[in-house]
């Protein structure tokens, strides 16, 4: 059961272990947009992004015997590197499945977590099977990047900061990958402000939520390729979906120039490094298009300097 109160208790759970993020203002960003905005710097969390709050508090509600067997998960980058800290800090061992061409800065953070990564081709492997295979091989507990009630209570609590530091928005924006962050951050939005809108942004060839709100269920399509590495599930998730198909009010697109452009904005005038995904929903806000005051996760910040020089240069 996801609710406001799952939201409020994984927000005790992780109290004093998960960093309580900074929320940003920018005078230069309200006058572009034409909003009041505040965001949420998850890129300043624990292995530098959201995705430790959900890992770590899944992993907190495993039996001794669970965590002496160890876990297992699946990932692009930021979830491996949150279940491979979140493991260390509970004393189990790690096998993270990881895409061949993950970024190797988010490779080396995660064995240096001291989790065993193992890899896979992203464009003919289907990585829930391989890592659900994998565990059950190894006799670990699998941690699903979103599909899981206690990762999206987790990812949550994100927004329920954001909310008691600001008060009542008009409208929260969020990235969508598999919907763990959404479905938490709606579910918490909603729960306090019913009124709130929500809006989640895609990448623009990486719109598998977007098409399975329009037709009402979940669709597959291939995996994109967008310089949003993070945000690259080809199908939503069943879990996920079925929360926010109650609770997103619209999709926002943004192409891989205007990721970029928004990567920009924040190292030049919020003076942040955000990785693409992590600067999705920024540059949904930056697309214009909204009023009032708006709440924004910033997702994570793990890039290297050379890949985020190559970027932008």
């Amino acid at each position: 059961m996801l609710d406001l109160e799952a939201i409020r208790s994984a927000a005790k759970r992780i109290d004093g272990v998960a960093h309580r993020t900074p929320v940003l203002t920018s005078a230069t960003l309200d006058q572009r947009t034409g909003t009041t905005a505040f965001l949420k710097a998850e890129n300043f969390q624990r292995i530098g992004a959201f995705k430790f709050r959900g890992a770590y508090h899944a992993i907190s509600h495993l039996t001794p015997e669970q965590l002496s067997k160890g876990v297992a998960a699946y990932s692009s980058g930021n979830h491996a590197q949150a279940v491979a800290l979140a493991a260390k800090l509970a004393g189990a061992k790690a096998v993270i499945l990881m895409p061949e061409d993950t970024p190797s800065t988010k490779v080396e953070a995660t064995r240096g977590y001291g989790a065993e990564v193992v890899t896979y081709d992203r464009y003919t492997g289907d990585r829930v099977a391989i890592g659900n295979q994998l565990a059950s091989d190894r006799g670990l507990t699998l941690i699903p990047p979103y599909e899981h009630p206690h990762v999206m209570a987790g990812q949550g609590t994100a927004a329920l900061e954001l909310l008691e530091e600001t008060g009542e928005l008009d409208t929260l924006i969020a990235p969508i990958g598999g919907g763990g962050l959404m479905a938490g951050s709606a579910t918490a939005a909603k729960g306090l402000h019913p009124g709130i809108r929500v809006i989640g942004v895609e990448p623009e060839q990486a719109n598998d939520t977007q098409l399975s709100l329009r037709q009402g269920e979940r669709v597959r399509i291939p995996v994109a390729r967008t310089i949003a590495d993070g945000l690259l599930a080809d199908v939503p998730g069943e879990l996920t979906f079925s929360v926010n198909q109650r609770l997103v009010d619209d999709i926002v697109l943004v192409s891989d120039d205007e990721i970029r452009e928004a990567m920009r904005f924040a190292f030049e005038r919020l003076k942040i490094v955000l990785e693409p995904s992590g600067a999705t929903s920024l540059a949904g806000l930056l697309k214009g298009g909204f009023t009032g005051r708006v709440g924004v996760i910033l997702s994570g910040g793990n890039i290297g300097v050379d890949r985020f020089r190559e970027l932008l240069g």
